[in-house]
């Protein structure tokens, strides 16, 4: 099947055999010099259907190098990744992750009919998925505080380091060609995508990013900066 890749956000990428799709193609991005650099931030998308097709170990190596860049609270670097390509394990996350959100949705009295339908989207984005890549946070090496006010800042520290470090391997999977989204559900289930995934008891997941070679195209907006924005 012929890979549809997201297009690079740099033209210079034209030279390596594949062309930017006309859908990435925008207006705006000629109207500057450095119109590559509003393609890489405006031309990003959340994209939930992917081909089928297998992500490069060496590309996922070269995203996580672009993740570990990102700046970090005191430069500890709190962020670690797991990477799932196998099918079985993709399976496993999946199956746990909707059985609890199965039993929390059917606590909060949803209708069984929009539980099923939710749980099946779900499962078929984790596992229609060729990589995914869980971000966690580690409190190793952090500073750590007698007091609650400071400890909970120390966290927050952590969450805000480890969130910066995603937004740089999601810019760098769209500006490689590939597909990607965000997902925050390990949040409500951090016990057990550890437990899945095997990972330390010191690892706190934060994130589930999905990533493969785009199968649908996805257009976005955003509000007018006014809206979001107040000077002083």
């Amino acid at each position: 099947m012929q890979k549809q890749r997201i297009a690079s956000a740099d033209p210079r990428d034209d030279d390596i055999g594949w062309r930017p799709s006309d859908w990435r193609q925008s207006d705006w991005a000629t109207d500057f010099d450095d119109g590559w650099f509003w393609q890489l931030i405006r031309g990003r998308r959340s994209v939930r259907r992917y081909l089928p097709d297998p992500v490069e170990k060496a590309l996922l190596e070269m995203l996580l190098t672009a993740a570990i860049w990102a700046p970090s609270a005191h430069n500890r670097q709190p962020w670690r990744f797991c990477v799932v390509t196998t099918d079985s394990t993709k399976q496993e996350l999946s199956d746990r992750m909707g059985a609890r959100w199965r039993t929390d949705l059917s606590a909060d009295g949803v209708a069984p009919e929009f539980i099923e339908r939710r749980v099946r989207i779900s499962h078929a984005r984790i596992t229609g998925a060729p990589a995914l890549i869980v971000a966690s946070l580690s409190l190793e090496g952090m500073d750590e505080y007698p007091d609650p006010r400071r400890q909970e800042a120390e966290w927050l520290m952590a969450v805000q380091s480890t969130a910066l470090a995603c937004q740089n391997l999601l810019l760098a999977a769209h500006h490689f060609g590939l597909a990607a989204c965000w997902m925050c559900a390990p949040l409500f289930v951090p016990d057990l995508v550890r437990d899945v995934l095997d990972l330390p008891d010191t690892w706190h997941p934060q994130a589930l990013i999905t990533l493969g070679y785009a199968a649908e195209e996805k257009e976005r907006d955003r509000l007018p900066l006014a809206e979001r924005v107040t000077w002083r």
